[in-house]
């Protein structure tokens, strides 16, 4: 199409058509390492799943009074890293918005399940007596939603990373690695090369 970005000028695209390609030998091509940083400045890093990603951003999902999430709503700031072996690495940097609602809902409604109730029966990040109290609170969400759908808890939603910088790095043997940065300018996708 004339005037449509190539590949080498999209860096959604080129993320995109690496990661299809990491699917065909990576057992988790989905896995990223989130990164936040807390009110206190407390940096933390943890890793999420990617559930998609589009010219908007990069969308993951979690329980809303997690710590990820609380440092989010504090500091909406984030990066992800996803690492490709032998060679990929792929870093985003950008600002986390919450998905609508109407997103949240579709893509809860394809979960298996299990992770569904398990979703009702998690007070992600808070202090756990014991494995048994998660136990009973999973038997508890199953009886609540036996022989109906599970609903989305209302504390259960997704963030986006809307991306500003975007970075592919590729190993080379001698160390002199290709580093490629997409940066955000003006609403448009500007393209440089970093030193190794």
């Amino acid at each position: 199409m004339i005037g449509a970005m190539s590949d080498e000028q999209d860096p959604i695209a080129l993320f995109s058509e690496r990661f299809a390609r990491a699917g065909q030998t990576c057992t988790e091509p989905d896995a990223m390492v989130l990164s936040t940083v807390d009110t206190d400045g407390r940096p933390s890093g943890r890793f999420v799943l990617l559930k998609a990603v589009d010219a908007r951003g990069f969308v993951f999902y979690t329980n809303m009074a997690s710590r990820k999430a609380r440092a989010l709503v504090a500091n909406p700031q984030a990066a992800l890293t996803f690492y490709w072996p032998p060679d990929t690495q792929v870093r985003v940097e950008g600002r986390a918005e919450r998905v609508r609602g109407d997103e949240a809902d579709a893509y809860f409604a394809t979960r298996p399940r299990e992770f569904q109730v398990g979703a009702w029966a998690s007070a992600q990040s808070d202090v756990l007596a014991s494995r048994m109290a998660l136990d009973e609170r999973v038997r508890e969400a199953a009886a609540r939603f036996e022989g109906a759908a599970v609903a989305r808890p209302p504390f259960w939603s997704g963030f986006r990373i809307v991306p500003d910088r975007i970075e592919f790095w590729t190993r080379d043997p001698h160390r002199l690695h290709d580093r490629v940065l997409y940066e955000r300018r003006d609403g448009a996708w500007a393209r440089s090369l970093l030193f190794p």
